[in-house]
């Protein structure tokens, strides 16, 4: 059901401020029976004394049993229904860079690989520097300038990740993805969903092939896998909605594009990678200016990616060590969750529910006592979808009117 015309109809401008606070891949599992998750495994003494004094819940970003992407996870939470508000990676990678993407053209994501044998070595080409990737891509812009009559457009995006943006007649977006999703397999070869999007299987294949070329002298970045094919959608805007001044605090291009999708003000932020400080500063800078704000953590949901648990309890803790900083700006609302879950056990997204803390002035008593997968099964909020959370932030800062008589 779309609430979108409800909520457009009872949203009400107040001066209260709603912060959301997105901790990626933030749930977990633990590494063998009976251990901890690692959230269990951090020392968060200021998540747990904000816990103790807030609501907790699980929340299922998209759908129980679907492990979701980082765009659907977040559309979710930001009240966009998943399965209608649908966008390619490509898409929020090439909104979110500021690139020249225009009508017609076709987006997609990139991963520069290590390639051996014909066969995936590692999807990520060992997260080289942004550096290495802009002197790649440099050689790639020289080699790659179009193929056959279409233009063919790359752009850094950050360590390992890319972007490509296809110009041209006759472009269509409904192509399968190259990258194989684990390593020892071969890439895939794109294949068109329709007959509109055959010439733009071929030309995904064909740039895949002449960018082995191009790089087999590279020792890690010698290939590369495509996903999320796009062209540029059109969204309605979280103030036109929700009647909000909303402002998206992120470093990745991606987290941007996604905001920029539903209309939030993207906010600079200084320093490199996660940059927390850099963010931190960033809300302060701006907390006069806005009622809702989106807060975007990356690197746990890296480390999960990489398996690397001890790497994602640290992740944790940084981000503790930031929250009394936060908390001391004052926010009406705080909620603090994940956009799906990324367990160092499996190394992927997953589709395990992740903890949802709420921090509002009118909360029922609540027995939770961590932010923890298993505190947050005990919390009042009981179970809930992605697409719920908004209404609920809105509702606890005053920001709807009465549902009918």
């Amino acid at each position: 059901m779309d609430l979108f015309p409800v909520l457009e109809e009872l949203a009400q401008k107040t001066p209260s401020k709603v912060l959301l606070i997105v901790l990626d891949g933030v749930g977990g599992l633990p590494l063998e029976p009976g251990g901890p998750t690692e959230l269990e495994a951090a020392e968060t003494p200021n998540l747990d004394r904000l816990a103790e004094e807030s609501a907790l819940g699980l929340l299922t970003p998209v759908y129980p049993g679907l492990a979701p992407g980082s765009g659907p996870g977040h559309l979710a939470l930001f009240g966009y229904d998943p399965f209608r508000y649908v966008v390619g990676r490509g898409a929020l990678s090439a909104l979110g860079l500021g690139a020249d993407f225009r009508e017609g053209d076709v987006a997609l994501r990139g991963n520069f690989a290590t390639l051996a044998g014909g066969k995936v070595v590692d999807r990520r080409a060992g997260r080289p520097s942004t550096e290495e990737n802009q002197r790649v891509v440099a050689r790639l812009k020289e080699a790659i300038p179009r193929l056959e009559d279409v233009e063919v457009h790359f752009y850094t995006e950050s360590e390992h990740r890319f972007l490509v943006i296809l110009r041209g007649e006759g472009l269509e977006d409904k192509v399968t993805d190259t990258d194989p999703q684990k390593p020892g397999l071969p890439p895939l070869k794109a294949q068109a969903l329709d007959p509109a999007s055959e010439k733009t299987a071929r030309i995904v294949n064909l740039l895949s092939q002449r960018i082995q070329e191009v790089l087999k002298d590279e020792p890690r970045m010698n290939g590369a896998l495509f996903r999320g094919a796009s062209k540029k959608p059109s969204f309605p805007k979280m103030g036109e909605v929700y009647g909000l001044t909303p402002a998206a605090i992120a470093s990745y291009p991606m987290y941007k594009g996604l905001a920029s999708l539903v209309g939030m003000e993207v906010l600079p932020v200084e320093g490199e990678g996660d940059a927390l400080e850099g963010k931190l500063e960033a809300l302060r800078e701006n907390w006069d200016l806005y009622d809702f704000f989106y807060f975007h953590v990356k690197k746990t949901d890296a480390m999960g990616e990489d398996g690397n648990f001890w790497g994602k309890v640290e992740k944790i803790e940084l981000f503790d060590a930031l929250l009394p900083e936060i908390l001391a700006l004052g926010p009406d609302v705080l909620a603090i969750t994940g956009d799906h879950s990324t367990p160092a056990l499996l190394k992927a997204h997953s589709w395990h529910p992740v903890p949802l803390l709420l921090k509002a002035p009118y909360l029922r008593a609540d027995g939770a006592r961590r932010f923890t997968e298993g505190e947050a099964l005990r919390g009042s909020l009981g179970h809930l979808r992605g697409v719920e959370l908004m209404p609920l932030l809105l509702a606890h800062a005053g920001k709807l009117l009465k549902y009918g008589a």
